[in-house]
Formats: structure tokens, C-alpha cells, sequence
């Protein structure tokens, strides 16, 4: 479903965020909170050419995979008036054209009591996508994203931002397959920079 044909008439829109806008969304919003969706699990399934890869080491970035009994931590951004139509043309060509993800309304739940749920929508890469890598062990993923950097800059940067938004702004929540992707990864870097550093040595 494409973004301009669920917000059709309207002045304001909630975005969800569950990978790099949590801390980088680059486009003008009235406000956002800290909450989750219910009945999808992030997972580093996706494949990246652009942004945090290229064709021959593509990244891997997150997606959602459905899953009724999970749930997924992340920012939702409230745009309103002109931001509608700028938010949505900046992110159709970040997450769109360059990601390979389309859209979905989905329920999102603002963190705290007595809150209730607004409609937000969603980018979501599925697995028909060209780009769509699918499940590895977190070893794998690990070092694909220790090794591999994109136009946006290094995978790397792309996991550790997204485990410390975890850590500081959802710190009641366990993200075992982030979490044990960020061990691997970290373990992995710190092997290749003693590699280098011998070999420079040398």
C-alpha cells in the first residue's frame, strides 16, 4: 500500500520508527514518544546495497517479521500540516527507493499508563524483496556487519545506535537477537582492528 493513498486527506500522521529513525529521522515532526507495536519481532533479515552496503558486501539493516506474541520498541513521529507531505517524500526515497520497503498502518502503544493507542505507519521490507538476506545466526550477522559500510556510513555505527536507543530510552526491555548480534559484531571489530594493527606492524 502506497503511504499516499492511507493518508489521503489528512493533516496529521503518526511514523513509526524501529531502526535508524529512532535516532536519525532527518525530517521535521511536532513531537514523539517512546512506545511499541504489537505482533512483529525486529530482525537484521534485510539486506543493504546503498546505505550501509553495496552490491558486493551488502549491509544488514532491521525489518519486521510478524509474530503474535511479540513486540516491537521504537519512536513514533507525529507529523502535522506541510510535514505530512515532506515527511513522506523524504522517507519514500530513503526507505522506498533505496530500501526496498513499503508501508502498513499498524497500533502504536506510547509508553506509560493511560495512553491509548494511535494508528502510525510503518515501513516494512518482506521477504519477496530482492534485497532481503533472511535469518542467519547472530554470529553470521555479526560479521557482516562488522565488515561491511554504505553511502550512509558503516554498519557498525548502524547497530551500536540502535542497541544504545535500546539500552538508554528502553531499559525494562531484553533484545536478546540485538543484543547478541551487537556481542558478535564488537567481538568481530576488535579481532580485525588486532589485524590490522599486526599487519601494519609489519
Amino acid at each position: 500500500m502506497k503511504p499516499q493513498h492511507i493518508t489521503t486527506g489528512k493533516t496529521s500522521l503518526w511514523i513509526f520508527g524501529y531502526g535508524s529513525l529512532v535516532w536519525k529521522p532527518d525530517f521535521k515532526y511536532r513531537r514523539s514518544q517512546v512506545g511499541y507495536i504489537q505482533g512483529y519481532k525486529r530482525r537484521f533479515w534485510h539486506g543493504d546495497n546503498f546505505h550501509r552496503g553495496n552490491d558486493v558486501l551488502p549491509g544488514r539493516v532491521v525489518t519486521l517479521i510478524e509474530a503474535d506474541d511479540a513486540s516491537t520498541w521504537g519512536v513514533a513521529f507525529e507529523v502535522t500540516g506541510s510535514q505530512v507531505e515532506e515527511s513522506l517524500k523524504y522517507l519514500n526515497v530513503r526507505e522506498t527507493v533505496c530500501g526496498g520497503y513499503i508501508t502498513k498502518m499498524v497500533d502504536f502503544f506510547p509508553e506509560g499508563e493511560n495512553q491509548p493507542p494511535v494508528q502510525a505507519l510503518v515501513y516494512i521490507a518482506t521477504s519477496d524483496n530482492a534485497l532481503y538476506l533472511g535469518p542467519a545466526s547472530p554470529e553470521m550477522i555479526g560479521i557482516q556487519i562488522a565488515v561491511c559500510r554504505g553511502k550512509t556510513g558503516h554498519n557498525l555505527e548502524y547497530l551500536l545506535r540502535l542497541a544504545e536507543f535500546m539500552r538508554n530510552s528502553c531499559p525494562h526491555v531484553e533484545d536478546h537477537h540485538l543484543f547478541s548480534i551487537e556481542k558478535a559484531a564488537l567481538t568481530m571489530a576488535s579481532s580485525l582492528t588486532v589485524a590490522s594493527f599486526l599487519l601494519a606492524a609489519q
